[in-house]
Formats: structure tokens, C-alpha cells, sequence
């Protein structure tokens, strides 16, 4: 096992003693050894069951000769578009060209092609005809069938036919990786991998599909591309079927038909890990820090957000439609131990420029500390309800007694002043928690000024779009906090997350919104508009304009303008907006929310209202109104003036 960084060159090779490396790692991030990166992880379980693993990073992708850095694998290349899609790290939802990567070293944009993971793979092909390709990582396993793509507005086929790779490895892939690496080392050829859970592959045969729980009459055939898009509604169904598929305990092979005769194949999702498991991947020996060589460049950025935090769990219940996390690491959350995360914190504390402050402590989100109720690991998580929503599941374990106690651990580490949580609180899960300790040493320790919290929304027919709990649950936690805060004589902030049109928002959703935040006398600095990434319900509701779940139209804001004025009236008081907002109110009909009263969210244009005098009417108590009484309110203000 290696115990400082892979090889990331020929010399280094030599230096090892390595002749010929097993997997050859082709990365579209920089290179960092930290857990918190799925490159380093894999690698490192690779190298713990003896194989030799090095990595080529942020290759040239415009030079075949790039991939050829390292030589040629015995068994196979392995490819990651990063820890973000390829699309989302370039480019903001409006189009323009984010300014900075900070998985590049320096933060320096451009170093990794659109649609890397395709782009990597055919840049192999074109140097090595027959040396088995894998692909991995969030970008693969979200495009792993066919699915809807923002940027270029259109359905893509499976990533895995326009890679020509030869298996995709999905989810968090440390079981399918092990397997696939025994397999080709035993001499299995790779296009006989039509076994393994967690792996997609392809074939013209389908008879390959073998065993009683993989009969084909038990595999389930999805609609076919060539259907998918001539009818947009066939996606839908898909989608719904794949969304149904994704536990380990009751998913069944999914196959989906391409021109040609030629069917890409979804296999169950590996199973969970187990606790010990999980200890041993984390425990694994990561240098924690990014590649030496980076260093002239000022290092790489995204290292700052993780360098002193603790990944305690994976998984997420939640179940919100735009996040694609069910996809990826499933609905069971899997858990490290409280021994296994003490000692990687007094790891941390000993670090020379650590300050004392633990960043955080979770994973996808924070206060899930095991599954959400006790049958989910032996049958798995229930095809037809969520967990929390619409209401939690009268199943549901609440007790967040667990982490609790892990969070009071950490704080006793010498040298730890504060152990904070920034990777996001369920809110509607915390509520859950009978005993409300939880609640309470999470704002008199673990809160640095101000909480994070995503609410999304407050219109109920939006949230439930989202996936996300009614308002009045939101409303129940704040008030909760607020008076947690005042007997502890703490003062601390609330933000809350909120999204701009998303699927079902109309500019009436998006006026509700406004209206709730002039109530608090609230403005978000920052407000994030609906992103279709691939693979959530929420993209395939826009791309549709149906919900697959119940199969009932949806309303989706596609166009440019109307998104602006939706976000705007978010941030109805910024001066830049003013415009946006004006024309979004009369376009609604909310002419009432135009004025001088406390209930407006915006004052006039000069002259709307018949100029100083409609001031006097304001003052009233009473919001002017325009449309179809505007006549008869200057009438009024002039009659007044005589």
C-alpha cells in the first residue's frame, strides 16, 4: 500500500519500482489525496487490495499524447469527470462561463473539456483500440442511462455509448471498483462484466442477463431512446421506473433500447456499506492535501472548504426532487464510528495551521446518523412513500442521540475550541428528535453566528414539487430556534436557502415569496435559480412539464425574462431589480403591490398614482392600486386635492 501520493509520472514510477501500473486514474480534477475527493477514494481502495494505481490529471485533451503519460494499463484506464459535472463546474444557469475552478490548481478555469467524461474516454480510444475502459464519478453515474441535458437542450444517450467505454461504475462505486479489478485480474474479459452490482454495460444480447433474480423476465425494459425522443412523456415514465430502482434490496436490471440492437443495462446498485466498512475506506492512508507540485500555483482552492472537516455519513432519506443524491449514493444512510471519526479529528487538531474551529461534521446532510428506520437494512428503503415527505413516515427513527454524543466527543479533543455544521440540517428531521437535546446544543455550540437552512420555498404547491416539507413545518422550526436563542442568550441568525423557478412556480409562487420575506424584513444576499442537472425528478419535470411520480402536468418557467423577474422578486429590494419587479406585479395583477404602504414591496413610478397627493392616500394604511381602478384613484386623490 501506498503511503504518500500515486504516481503521477513516469519518474515517479521509477522511483516506486513500478514497471507497469494496474489502472492508469484519468481525473478532470487536480489532483488531491483528501477522502472528500471520490478520485482519492477509489485509488486508495484500490491500492489497499494490491493493486498499483496512478493518476494523469486535467489531461490536454486537445493532445491524444496527454493520456499516454503513464503508459498503458495492464488491466484497465479508469476515468472521473471530477467531483462536480463536467457542465455544472463551467457554467452558471443562465449560460455565461463561470470565472473560476476550484478543483484546478490556482482556481484557474478551462483546464478540463465540456463533457469530460466523454471527451477522456474518446481520447483514449484514440491511443489504445483495446484496453478496457471504466468510468465513474457523479458525472457517469447521473448519465448512466439516457437523460436530459441542459446545456445542450436535449436527450443524450447513455454516457457510457458516447464514452465507448466499456462499464460504468455508479454511486460511490468501492464494492463495484473491487470486483471489476478481481474480475480483469483473474482474466474475465471485460465485456463478460455483466455481473456486478453497481455497474452499467452493454450488449446486443440480452440473454447475457442470467440467475433467477436477473431472469429477463424479471429485468425491466424501459421505454427506448428512439421513443424517449420522439415523445418527451416517455422519459417521464422512465425516469419514474429508474426512480423506483435505485435500492439495493428491491431494485431490479434495468434495460434500455438504442438504433442498432443495442441495449445499455443497469444492474442493482451495490450494497451499503457496513460501518466497519466504512471505517476502513476513511481510515485508508490519504495525504489529506493536494499534489506537491501544485504548490507554485497557490495550491487548489476547493481544499479550504474540507481540510478540517469530518465526513460522518453517507446517504440521504430526503429525498428533495432537484438534488440527484438518491441516484447516487441511495436513500440508506451509512454511518463511520465514533472511533473512526475521533481519530481522524485528532488527526486534524495536530495539523500545524489548524486554529481550533472543525468546519464541520456530516455528509449530504448532517443530522442523519443512521437509516431512517430499522427494516431499511435488511429490506431496503419502501418503493412507494418517501421517508419525510409529505410527512415523516410514522416508522421513522428521530433519535439523534448518536450524534449528539459524537459531536460532545469531538468538542473534548485538546486543541478544538468549536466543532461547527455547515453541511446542512433536515430541519423537518430535527423536529422529529422527542428528546429536543439535539436541538438545543446545536444552537448553544455548533452554529458559527448564523445557520444555514433550505427551506426552498413557502408556497405548499411548490414544496410539494420540491419534495419538501409544508410551510407551516419551516414556520414551527423557526420559532423554535428564535426562542432556543433567546433562553440561551445567544444571537444568531437564520438563513434560509431559497430557489427561484423551480418547476410549478408561476410569478404568483414567486410573489408569494416575496410577500413572506417582506414580512421577516428579509432580503437573501444570494438566491440560487432552478439548475436542471441530470438525473432528478426536478429536471425531468422541466424538460417534460410532467411530475413522474403521479404523471400530472407541470408548470415550467423556461423562459429567460420570466425566470429574472421570478428571482428578482425575491430580492424585490435591491434598486437594480425595480424594473423586473414592476413588471412582474402588473403582469400578475399585484398593481396592490405597488405603493407607499407597509404591505408594497415596491414604491411607484413618478406619476403612476397622480404624484405627492396619492401619498396622503397611503398613508392611510391602505396600498394604491392601479389596472382597472386606476381611473377612479386619481379621480379620488384630485377630489381631495379641490
Amino acid at each position: 500500500m501506498y503511503k504518500g501520493f500515486l504516481p503521477v509520472s513516469k519518474q515517479d514510477m521509477n522511483e516506486m519500482g513500478i514497471r507497469e501500473l494496474d489502472f492508469v486514474y484519468v481525473i478532470g480534477d487536480a489532483y488531491v489525496d483528501h477522502p472528500s475527493f471520490g478520485h482519492a477514494i477509489i485509488s486508495r481502495v484500490l491500492t489497499a487490495h494490491g493493486y498499483k494505481v496512478g493518476i494523469i490529471s486535467q489531461p490536454d485533451w486537445r493532445d491524444p499524447d496527454s493520456i499516454t503519460l503513464l503508459g498503458r494499463p495492464r488491466l484497465a484506464f479508469l476515468i472521473s469527470g471530477g467531483n462536480m459535472d463536467s457542465m455544472v463546474n463551467h457554467y452558471f444557469v443562465s449560460g455565461k462561463k463561470r470565472p473560476a475552478d476550484a478543483y484546478t490548481p490556482g482556481g484557474i478555469m478551462g483546464k478540463r473539456p465540456d463533457y469530460a467524461t466523454v471527451v477522456y474516454g474518446n481520447l483514449i480510444r484514440q491511443r489504445y483500440k483495446d484496453v478496457p475502459v471504466i468510468i465513474g464519478g457523479i458525472e457517469a453515474s447521473l448519465r448512466r442511462l439516457a437523460h436530459y441535458d441542459y446545456w445542450s437542450n436535449s436527450l443524450k444517450r447513455s454516457v457510457l455509448l458516447d464514452s465507448q467505454a466499456d462499464l460504468i461504475s455508479y454511486g460511490m462505486g468501492e464494492r463495484s471498483i473491487v470486483e471489476i479489478a478481481e474480475a480483469l485480474d483473474s482474466g474475465i474479459s471485460v465485456k463478460d462484466l455483466t455481473f456486478i452490482p453497481g455497474t452499467v454495460y452493454r450488449t446486443k444480447d440480452l440473454s447475457g442477463i442470467t440467475g433467477a433474480e436477473r431472469a429477463r423476465d424479471n429485468a425491466l425494459m424501459l421505454p427506448s431512446y428512439r421513443e424517449m425522443k420522439e415523445q418527451p412523456e416517455k422519459y417521464a415514465e422512465s425516469f419514474g421506473i429508474q426512480y423506483q430502482n435505485t435500492d439495493p434490496f428491491t431494485a431490479r436490471t434495468l434495460a434500455e433500447e438504442y438504433p442498432g440492437g443495442i441495449y445499455v443495462v443497469q444492474n442493482p446498485p451495490q450494497r451499503p456499506l457496513t460501518t466497519d466498512e466504512m471505517d476502513d475506506v476513511y481510515g485508508l492512508p490519504y495525504m489529506r492535501t493536494y499534489h506537491p507540485s501544485y504548490e507554485p500555483l497557490g495550491g487548489v482552492p476547493a481544499i479550504a472548504e474540507v481540510k478540517f472537516s469530518l465526513i460522518s455519513n453517507r446517504g440521504c432519506f430526503g429525498g428533495c426532487s432537484f438534488c440527484a443524491l438518491t441516484f447516487h449514493q441511495g436513500r440508506i444512510v451509512q454511518v463511520r464510528s465514533h472511533e473512526s471519526i475521533l481519530a481522524e479529528g485528532e488527526k486534524i487538531a495536530k495539523e500545524p495551521d489548524f486554529k481550533g474551529y472543525i468546519h464541520d461534521v456530516g455528509g449530504p446532510t448532517a443530522n442523519f446518523r443512521h437509516p431512517a428506520c430499522e427494516k431499511q437494512l435488511k429490506y431496503g428503503a419502501c418503493r412507494d412513500r418517501q421517508c419525510l415527505f409529505p410527512t415523516p413516515c410514522k416508522n421513522i427513527n428521530g433519535d439523534h442521540n448518536d450524534y449528539l454524543l459524537l459531536l460532545r466527543k469531538l468538542r473534548a479533543i485538546p486543541g478544538v475550541k468549536k466543532v461547527f455544521i455547515r453541511s446542512g440540517i433536515r430541519f423537518d428531521y430535527l423536529l422529529e428528535d422527542e428528546s429536543g437535546l439535539f436541538f438545543k446544543e446545536l444552537v448553544e455550540h455548533h452554529i458559527s453566528g448564523q445557520l444555514k437552512v433550505a427551506p426552498e420555498h413557502i408556497s405548499d404547491v411548490i414544496l410539494q414539487k420540491m419534495g419538501k416539507p409544508k410551510r407551516k413545518v419551516y414556520e414551527k422550526f423557526v420559532k423554535k430556534y428564535h426562542q432556543l436563542n433567546q433562553e440561551l442568550g445567544k444571537k444568531q441568525f437564520l438563513v434560509p436557502y431559497l430557489m427561484s423557478s423551480h418547476p410549478g412556480s408561476t410569478l404568483k409562487e414567486a410573489i408569494e415569496l416575496a410577500e413572506y420575506l417582506r414580512e421577516l424584513g428579509y432580503m437573501p444576499e444570494q438566491v440560487q435559480d432552478f439548475y436542471p442537472t441530470p438525473s432528478t425528478l426536478s429536471t425531468v419535470m422541466y424538460y417534460t412539464g410532467i411530475d413522474p411520480r403521479n404523471k400530472e402536468p407541470v408548470y415550467v418557467c423556461r423562459n429567460p425574462h420570466e425566470k429574472a423577474m421570478q428571482r428578482a422578486l425575491i430580492q424585490y429590494r435591491n434598486p437594480k431589480n425595480y424594473e423586473l419587479v414592476y413588471e412582474a406585479l402588473k403582469k400578475a395583477g399585484r398593481e396592490d403591490l405597488i405603493g407607499y404602504d407597509s404591505k408594497c414591496l415596491i414604491r411607484p413610478k413618478k406619476g403612476d398614482f397622480g404624484g405627492k397627493s396619492a401619498r396622503k392616500k397611503s398613508a392611510s394604511g391602505e396600498c394604491d392600486r392601479v389596472g382597472q381602478h386606476k381611473k377612479k384613484t386619481i379621480r379620488n386623490v384630485h377630489k381631495k386635492k379641490n
